[in-house]
């Protein structure tokens, strides 16, 4: 995928204030295993024709729910560039939650997420004026949509049960653990 994508930044941000260690002991609280990475790596082969679709599905929920459509809005107006950028990072993230190792360059951008969510860096990659923060709450409560949503794309390529659940368990241990890792510009310091 990676193909030229506004804003995506990969391999040049800045360094992650949590460390690789930290990582590794997230990892090991929410049971990610290499059985999930290996798991991860081959949702990633069933999804990556079907991003397109997921991404309706997930942006339909949004613009269907305007308490979630307004982080993308001012005075009550979807700023539709915006929606369409973030789109593209949003489909690039499916492929490298999937792909990419969990090393200190993929927690580096997991730390660059995380600013672009929060009021630190919201709305300067793309440049916009909508509101300035995605609060908290609602970082924490789309893991679910986002994890609940994506068994049926998993089943689509035939796989038995077992194959599609290993998938899925190890989808919903990658998302959130990422948005565990989004979440770092809320907490207070030392409290992370």
């Amino acid at each position: 995928m990676e193909k030229d994508i506004k804003g995506y930044a990969y391999g040049q941000v800045g360094q992650s204030p949590v460390s690789i260690a930290d990582l590794e002991l997230l990892k090991k609280t929410v049971l990610f295993t290499e059985e999930d990475e290996k798991n991860l790596r081959l949702a990633g082969e069933v999804l990556k024709d079907q991003t397109n679709e997921i991404l309706d599905l997930w942006y339909g929920f949004v613009g269907g729910n305007e308490h979630l459509v307004h982080y993308f809005s001012k005075n009550g107006q979807p700023n539709m560039d915006y929606l369409t950028a973030v789109r593209a990072r949003f489909e690039q993230w499916i492929m490298d939650l999937c792909n990419k190792p969990y090393d200190q360059t993929w927690l580096n951008y997991q730390h660059e997420i995380a600013l672009r969510h929060h009021s630190s860096k919201k709305n300067k990659t793309d440049n916009v004026d909508t509101v300035p923060i995605i609060h908290y709450r609602y970082m924490v409560a789309f893991i679910f949509p986002i994890t609940a949503t994506i068994k049926g794309f998993l089943t689509k390529k035939g796989h038995n049960v077992e194959t599609v659940e290993a998938m899925y368990s190890a989808w919903f241990k990658a998302v959130t653990l990422t948005v565990i890792l989004w979440t770092y510009p809320y907490i207070n310091k030392n409290e992370f």
